[in-house]
């Protein structure tokens, strides 16, 4: 009876009652949709994976937003490398001041594994700075006690210029699964130019070999090189039993020779060698970097092999006494440069560079594993200003004009005399050319080479070559147009 009188009462007004039908029919549709979304932000905000509480959500460059949430490639399981430095020198950098009020890091939701008991149990972990998280008005209600920052907290987010360099200039022990333990190598180098920039040093204290065993020691390398005339290099090895390194700084002991870190994030080096005709060389310098001018370290790893490098002091000074056969130069304020390299160096080549363009410095390079089905790695080009990092550019490749020529072991070889790279980033572009002024090359298949390359024989370039020129920058940073020139030093392999 109802169904009837239903059908009825449409077919006696069939307008109105389709008018009725369809805007119940929207309704329920609309409420449905409601529904859904309400839905989809309560999973949401019960969903630890999903931080809120800011307004800009940062991601490393290469994420898939698509898979985020199903665990993908470029899923939720990434890291960000060198948090430390993106805290220092972008976040809360005096450069971002006027549009980063405050920046709050944290961990949220990592992995751990924690055994008790002998059993072994998952947990879920996050990590947080009191004071950053409360000046984002996201602390937590604390019920008994205090939460303020510790020693660690104000290390990882301010450290002091010597704790900023003891960690990223620390010695490393070879990982345990690398191939090749008898090439490992790890050093420190510094270069210094001579006022009036036609004498320079290069000084590298070298530690090599497998230093967790019995088969390794220390060789301290000097070159001093005067521009188009003589080239003078010394050298002094050490057993192992004079050779002391440290973990977690950079000071590093061979016999008489030494390097030590300062308070004030200054450099000690102390360093002597002999001539191949007796004449003795050394050197007493206090290298002092440049405040925000540093490089904060790289580990490449392919398979078994590990390439780590470091530029503690991209821009800096040098004060003190470089001595040749008794005859000493005094310097002060002198451009100066150091950083510190490890990993596996069989068969390694590299592009490398690093200059001062008026106000600004730039480093570039990349290096080239043994691998020869490894692709070609790009290059990369770091640039820094007084306020600390301004850019990092990847240019396609780095061309070079062999217009000089050299003889290297009896050995006419033709090396660069310019080269130019570039890259357009965002609204960033940047040119940088570079003018060769002097080079001097090594042959590495020599035994008493300081490459000290068993493998340099198979090399298709095996001439080490370094270079001092000019370097002129210019294009646009970060909306500002730059044109600059300075002296920097240069490394390639013919």
């Amino acid at each position: 009876m109802i169904g009837l009188l239903a059908l009825r009462h449409l077919m006696h007004r069939p307008l109105r009652s389709a008018f009725l039908l369809v805007g119940y029919g929207l309704g329920v549709g609309v409420m449905i949709v409601l529904l859904a979304i309400g839905e989809a932000l309560l999973v949401q905000a019960r969903d630890e994976k999903l931080v809120g509480g800011g307004d800009v959500t940062v991601l490393p460059e290469g994420i898939d937003l698509e898979v985020m949430k199903t665990g993908g490639v470029g899923g939720l399981f990434f890291s960000i490398d060198h948090a430390r430095f993106v805290y220092r020198q972008l976040l809360a950098a005096p450069r971002f001041a006027p549009v980063v009020a405050t920046a709050a890091p944290q961990i949220e939701g990592k992995l751990l594994y924690l055994r008790a008991g002998g059993r072994e149990y998952p947990v879920r972990a996050t990590g947080e700075l009191p004071s950053r998280t409360a000046s984002v008005g996201a602390a937590p209600a604390v019920r008994a006690g205090t939460w303020t920052d510790d020693e660690g907290d104000r290390r990882w987010m301010a450290p002091s210029a010597m704790q900023l360099y003891a960690d990223i200039d620390r010695f490393h022990l070879p990982p345990p699964d690398v191939a090749n333990r008898e090439s490992w190598g790890e050093w420190h180098y510094f270069n210094v130019l001579a006022p009036g920039a036609r004498r320079w040093w290069f000084i590298s204290l070298i530690v090599g070999g497998d230093v967790t065993g019995d088969e390794w020691g220390g060789l301290v390398s000097m070159t001093h090189r005067e521009q188009g005339g003589a080239t003078s290099r010394f050298t002094r090895t050490h057993d192992a039993s004079r050779v002391v390194f440290s973990l977690s700084s950079p000071d590093l002991t061979m016999g008489e020779s030494r390097v030590r870190l300062l308070e004030g994030g200054r450099y000690h080096v102390v360093a002597s060698g002999e001539g191949s005709r007796g004449a003795r060389a050394t050197v007493d310098l206090v290298i002092t970097p440049a405040p925000g001018a540093y490089f904060p370290g790289a580990t490449l790893a392919s398979g078994e092999f590990t390439s780590g490098y470091t530029v503690p002091a991209l821009r800096a000074s040098a004060s003190g006494r470089l001595c040749i056969a008794g005859s000493c130069e005094v310097v002060t304020d002198a451009q100066a440069y150091h950083d510190h390299n490890w990993g596996v160096w069989r068969g390694v080549t590299w592009e490398w560079g690093a200059a001062r363009a008026g106000a600004l410095t730039f480093l570039y390079g990349r290096v080239h594993a043994p691998d020869p089905l490894a692709s070609r790695p790009p290059l990369f080009l770091y640039v820094v200003d007084s306020l600390g990092f301004a850019g990092l550019y990847r240019p396609r490749m780095i061309d070079y004009e062999d217009g000089r020529s050299i003889v290297v072991n009896g050995r006419r070889v033709r090396v660069p005399s310019r080269a130019t790279m570039s890259d357009v980033r965002g609204g960033d572009t940047v040119i940088v050319e570079l003018t060769i002024e002097d080079a001097i090359g090594s042959d590495t298949r020599l035994p008493m080479d300081e490459r000290g390359d068993p493998q340099a024989a198979a090399l298709p370039t095996p001439y080490f070559i370094q270079m001092k020129g000019r370097a002129r920058l210019r294009g646009v940073i970060a909306g500002r147009r730059v044109d600059a020139e300075g002296i920097g030093f240069f490394e390639t392999y013919r």
